[in-house]
């Protein structure tokens, strides 16, 4: 069951999920994500980029799924993408306004910005359910024009 939130919820929602993903110290980024994902939460990224289309495809399989599920996986992703995009001090995550969907789910955009100028290097949109408990139980992220 999918925890209904009222406007504030949803703002302080976002900012806890995108705090995640620009977390430089690897205890709080944990924590953060404990309190951010039910222990079975999954993100499942929809499209995954082209590279991966491509070898799938010269494999001849269909375009892969690509899923964390668990604490253990998302603080792998979460720290890959930190360390890749955050850590070398070039880019920060950004988080949109959050809106409420169809079926209980909340719609979240993303941007991808340089610290520099502010210049928007990629975003997405990702696809929400929570649990009762207000914590994530499926992310489906769509990634657009990361550079």
């Amino acid at each position: 069951m999918s925890k209904q939130l009222d406007d504030s919820d949803l703002a302080r929602f976002a900012e806890r999920y995108m705090a995640q993903w620009n977390e430089s110290d690897p205890q709080l980024r944990r924590k953060l994500i404990e309190e951010v994902w039910a222990s079975s939460g999954a993100q499942t990224l929809v499209d995954p980029p082209v590279e991966i289309r491509a070898a799938a495809a010269n494999l001849n399989f269909a375009v892969p799924a690509l899923e964390v599920r668990g604490h253990d996986a998302m603080a792998a992703r979460v720290s890959r993408a930190y360390e890749m995009f955050v850590a070398p001090g070039e880019y920060l995550f950004e988080v949109g306004v959050a809106t409420r969907l169809p079926a209980g789910l909340i719609g979240l955009p993303w941007s991808m910005v340089s610290r520099t100028d502010g210049s928007v290097a990629g975003g997405g949109f990702e696809v929400i359910g929570l649990d009762s408990d207000g914590r994530i139980t499926s992310d489906h992220q769509f990634i657009e024009g990361v550079r």
